[in-house]
């Protein structure tokens, strides 16, 4: 790994506000520097919400709090938040400045709390993590400070046909509006009442407090998001089922229902089996159908298309990307980057998966978190036909000095407006489809 990172693909710690933002009518407090939120403003672009980004009521921490504390700053702006903005939830998180000072922020949460205010503080230093980490992080927080108080309404597992669902990290994933929508419409035909817990169609703050009665969680990630499962099992006693990568396609799609069902029979929940299976032949027929349809014309298509693809994202799309556009598309994946700075304990078993990705093939794979070191890495390697990078906006460049095709995919993404769009599932797959050779068509332009 590099002594520096160039290109980071993900902030510090406080980056997690964007997770608080995602939740309706719950704001964000910086506790920090006036620049921490214009700098998660400057990586997410697009995605200030309700009172995110530079938007977020902030402390602007400066000299005077770093010599005599800024408790009473924190004070007042909590007080000045609950004036102006209607919420129903505030979530303090603190900046490098206010960790090192040593500011008693949990007191300040107190004399709210005590007044009957939903109020909830992290710890979001950026030397601690980032926001990968701090995402669970918030979660686990709003859990134990505010969702528990609710517990006895929502007895754990109480609730035999609800789950709740831990997949995209708001904003850090592009797509993670549409992606939520998409799990909550798989996971529907299983039976199930889903709680999606971020976005506008969420059932915000009250969904939250439901979260202790669903029977049980589903976890859709290599690593991120594990801390949030693993607690709520302690806590709770919720059992947690583990999709690892991204599931894109009818392939992948097809093998997380199924292991969901298996998974909620399991748990003693029933699973209408017919509805399920008639709901994967229908789906399956129309993926296919415009399968039928993009082959046809791929065989009369004289020009270059893409034959080879590397990925620079996180470990969940890098091996979500690789098993489909090997399997249904055709593109072969060569060497890919995993720079989310993966944990060193989960990278033996994000390496494995991607591996039994093909038994006639070897797919290299980098985890660092220096994306300039990735570009670096593609920019030597040569491979004969057309080459596709999916990454970053910062990639495009590069893909123009190797003469490859680009695909925006990954955060930060200034050259592409997502909104709701989906990545996940069969409608997803049709989609990286179309994202692809709309890329690709555009050069014969």
């Amino acid at each position: 790994m590099s002594s520096f990172i160039e290109q980071e693909r993900y902030t510090c710690a406080i980056g997690a506000l964007q997770s608080v933002v995602a939740i309706p009518r719950a704001v964000p407090i910086l506790h920090s520097g006036p620049g921490c939120g214009t700098m998660v403003q400057g990586f997410f672009e697009r995605s200030t919400g309700y009172a995110g980004g530079y938007t977020s009521p902030c402390t602007n921490f400066s000299e005077t709090e770093v010599v005599f504390g800024g408790i009473e700053r924190l004070r007042s702006i909590v007080e000045n938040t609950y004036k102006i903005l209607d919420t129903d939830l505030q979530v303090i998180l603190t900046g490098c400045t206010s960790d090192i000072v040593g500011d008693d922020v949990g007191s300040v949460v107190g004399e709210f709390t005590a007044l009957g205010k939903p109020l909830v503080y992290v710890e979001t230093a950026g030397f601690k993590s980032n926001n990968f980490v701090a995402h669970a992080n918030v979660v686990n927080a709003i859990i134990d400070q505010f969702v528990d108080k609710f517990v006895e309404d929502f007895l754990p597992r109480s609730d035999l046909g609800l789950v709740n669902l831990f997949a995209s990290v708001p904003y850090q994933d592009p797509f993670w509006k549409g992606n939520l929508l998409e799990y909550r419409r798989l996971l529907e035909v299983l039976g199930f009442k889903v709680n999606i817990l971020f976005g506008p169609l969420s059932g915000g703050v009250e969904e939250w407090k439901s979260i202790p009665a669903a029977r049980f969680n589903v976890l859709v990630s290599p690593w991120y998001g594990l801390p949030i499962v693993e607690h709520l099992e302690e806590k709770y006693g919720q059992p947690f089922v583990q999709f690892p990568y991204t599931p894109i396609g009818a392939n992948e799609t097809t093998r997380f229902l199924l292991a969901v069902a298996a998974f909620a029979r399991e748990q003693g929940v029933e699973v209408d089996e017919q509805h399920l299976k008639d709901f994967i032949i229908r789906e399956e027929y129309a993926y296919y159908e415009e399968i039928d349809n993009l082959a046809t014309f791929l065989l009369e298509f004289r020009y270059g298309l893409p034959s080879y693809v590397h990925i620079l994202h996180d470990a969940g799309y890098v091996l979500g990307l690789s098993k489909f556009l090997l399997h249904e598309v055709g593109i072969v994946p060569k060497e890919q980057f995993i720079v989310d700075n993966t944990p060193e304990e989960f990278q033996e078993s994000v390496a494995a998966n991607l591996a039994a990705t093909s038994d006639k093939r070897t797919i290299p794979v980098t985890f660092d978190p220096d994306a300039g070191a990735a570009q670096n890495a593609i920019r030597s390697i040569e491979h004969s036909g057309r080459g596709l990078i999916i990454g970053s906006g910062w990639d495009k460049e590069l893909a123009k000095e190797k003469d490859c095709d680009f695909l925006s995919a990954s955060a930060p993404s200034p050259y592409r407006l997502v909104l709701t769009t989906n990545y996940v599932g069969y409608s997803g797959g049709l989609r990286v489809i179309e994202d692809i050779y709309d890329v690709v068509l555009a050069t014969y332009a």
